[in-house]
């Protein structure tokens, strides 16, 4: 799938789907569909091979469209995310862990700070300052050390 990125292209697209929303609908009908699994039949050997063979464009050049997503690491995107305010002993609360931020070389503390608190699909957490990793931790909310060496 490649993006519409101009208003043209999302025209296209739009275009594109209020024809299949007006056309299926009557495709169906026409022929006698009434089960959900009659229906992903004709889709998949009727009309999707019937539609692709009169409106498919074979592409202007050859190759790939994909292009690498460059920019933030993913799992700081796909993660859970929460803010918080740090405490007045530099500590975030989450999930009843307390989240000791440690010293660091931008800040002497950060209380009363708003942070961001990411919870990872594997429990670990991490506490963020804008773009800023400022600490990583367990499950347990234990600090990871090698993780934030790396992050600072």
């Amino acid at each position: 799938m490649i993006p519409a990125s101009s208003p043209e292209a999302r025209g296209r697209s739009e275009r594109m789907f209020g024809t299949l929303q007006g056309r299926l609908p009557q495709e169906l009908r026409a022929a006698g569909i009434t089960t959900l699994a009659a229906a992903n039949r004709f889709l998949r050997e009727v009309f999707l091979p019937a539609h692709n063979a009169r409106f498919r464009a074979a592409p202007a050049e050859a190759g790939s469209a994909f292009v690498a997503y460059v920019g933030r690491d993913l799992r700081d995107i796909l993660c859970v995310q929460e803010e918080r305010v740090v405490g007045n002993d530099n500590c975030v609360s989450y999930k009843r862990l307390s989240l000791q931020i440690p010293a660091d070389r931008h800040r002497h503390h950060y209380v009363k700070a708003k942070v961001r608190v990411h919870e990872y699909p594997d429990g670990r957490l991490a506490v963020f300052h804008g773009p800023r990793c400022l600490a990583r931790y367990d499950a347990a909310g234990m600090l990871l050390a090698e993780a934030n060496r790396a992050a600072a």
